[in-house]
């Protein structure tokens, strides 16, 4: 598959990082296969998401390939680089399409990213997931990898006003073993959500920054922060 345009958008956003003075640290990018097909599955806190979930994967020299929604695909300035970089277009009331695309592109070699949550998580805690990732792993017989992405939120998240600009913050990307994914799809994705669960516990505890007062909302509630709790995120 021939990479013209990844390879530029990733200098760019390094660029921005280190503009931005962004603190990002990466753990675990040791579990990412450097060859061969592989499934990360993130969860999902921020529009951002998929850059740094990406980000994640260059220590192990991989290029992923996002499963997004097709409205992204169709925007004037978006569209042109999603497709340049291969990723893959989801229409969720249709995705059949979009799975098989992906199975694909894992029995290719390729790495395919997912946020199995499926839409951004307002209370900053891991939602329920969706059993694809684990369906499409098994199908093209490949590693499962979780991962947790914390501090992207403080960015630009659903509900808040974005804050590209934002200087010196810290971004955590995580990546967990492989789980395997020959067991049964509800099984590994039971696995899925508590192995992504404890990365996100790990990051948030780790994180270097503290909420001052009047600027909790980016802390879960069930840390001090003034986030939705889960059950008051379904209701928005």
């Amino acid at each position: 598959m021939s990479d013209l345009v990844y390879p530029p958008v990733i200098a760019a956003a390094r660029i921005l990082f280190r503009a931005l003075d962004m603190r990002i640290t990466v753990e675990g990018a040791d579990h990412i296969p450097r060859t061969g097909g592989a499934v990360i599955a993130s969860n999902h806190v921020s529009y951002l998401d998929f850059i740094f979930a990406g980000y994640g994967a260059r220590p192990a020299k991989r290029l992923v390939r996002f499963m997004a929604k097709q409205s992204i695909f169709r925007n004037k300035i978006a569209g042109p680089l999603m497709r340049g970089m291969h990723h893959i277009p989801v229409d969720r009331s249709s995705g059949q399409a979009a799975y098989e695309a992906a199975v694909a592109a894992l029995k290719a070699g390729e790495v395919v990213g997912v946020f199995p949550e499926a839409t951004i998580s307002r209370s900053f805690t891991v939602k329920d997931i969706k059993s694809g990732a684990a369906r499409m792993a098994a199908e093209a017989g490949v590693p499962l990898v979780p991962m947790a992405l914390w501090g992207s939120q403080r960015l630009w998240t659903k509900g808040r006003k974005k804050e590209l600009t934002k200087r010196h913050v810290p971004i955590t990307i995580t990546a967990g073993e492989p789980i395997p994914s020959d067991g049964p799809p509800d099984d590994v994705t039971t696995e899925l959500h508590a192995r992504m669960t404890a990365l996100l516990d790990h990051a948030q505890h780790h994180y270097p920054d503290r909420p001052t007062p009047g600027d909790d909302w980016w802390q879960p509630a069930h840390l001090g922060g003034t986030a939705p709790t889960p059950e008051e995120a379904l209701d928005t």
